[in-house]
């Protein structure tokens, strides 16, 4: 388990950035009709497995074309931009649906505790910000573990600690929010277990919602006619 001393915010400056193409499809605020107290909670929305893939055979029959039959158009489904800072503790995810956030626990918590420490709010009330910029009603805020320890112990921590950014969300957002709120443990890990640098990924909260529409003078767009931000 990492250090609890915290170390100075990275500025945006220190933050790195790389933007990749996807067909992944980001589900809908919905998600069945699991609530947060679910004992066995769906899947969290854009999760991805790591099975490996079926061999194809490239000179298999079944995957020619028809007679007359044409390739359709190539389109991009979604474009995918991810911001992580240079510790890693902080990583943002930008699709053209959602928006996603992911702290790893030990800026959030002490070790083995639901109790958010003093930088925790700092960083809770920026994602509270983003959240009123986009005018999102509809909040995820799902908690999740490393596989050290027993599977119970790491889904009621991690139901814990998402119920605690819940709260201190909560608080700065006000009553006109919805929320899913759960709690996975191990389940879908983002990093190798097998490392204490994976295991430290996979020791998160992650806060989504859906993007919004933002006025003009906050998208970038042009300043003025005829002219464009450099």
């Amino acid at each position: 388990m990492a250090s609890n001393q915290m170390s100075p915010r990275p500025t945006t400056a220190g933050l790195a950035a790389v933007v990749l193409l996807t067909t992944l499809t980001v589900g809908g605020i919905g998600v069945g009709s699991a609530q947060a107290d679910d004992p066995t909670p769906g899947a969290p929305p854009g999760s991805v497995t790591s099975a490996v893939p079926p061999e194809v055979d490239a000179n298999s029959p079944g995957l020619r074309l028809a007679d007359g039959a044409t390739l359709a158009d190539v389109k991009v489904l979604d474009i995918k931009s991810v911001v992580e800072d240079l510790g890693g503790e902080e990583r943002r995810e930008d699709t053209n649906q959602d928006v996603k956030f992911a702290l790893q626990a030990e800026v959030l918590f002490p070790k083995d505790s639901s109790t958010l420490n003093p930088d925790a709010r700092s960083r809770i009330r920026a994602i509270a910000d983003e959240i009123k910029s986009q005018r999102a009603t509809n909040i995820r805020v799902f908690g999740f573990t490393d596989d050290l320890g027993s599977y119970e112990h790491g889904k009621v921590l991690s139901k814990k600690r998402a119920d605690a950014v819940h709260d201190a969300l909560a608080a700065d957002l006000g009553p006109e929010i919805t929320y899913e709120v759960r709690g996975y443990s191990e389940d879908y890990p983002i990093a190798d277990n097998t490392s204490e640098q994976g295991r430290r990924k996979n020791r998160r909260v992650e806060v989504s919602f859906p993007r919004g529409e933002q006025p003009a003078s906050e998208s970038g767009g042009d300043t003025a006619a005829g002219s464009s931000t450099p």
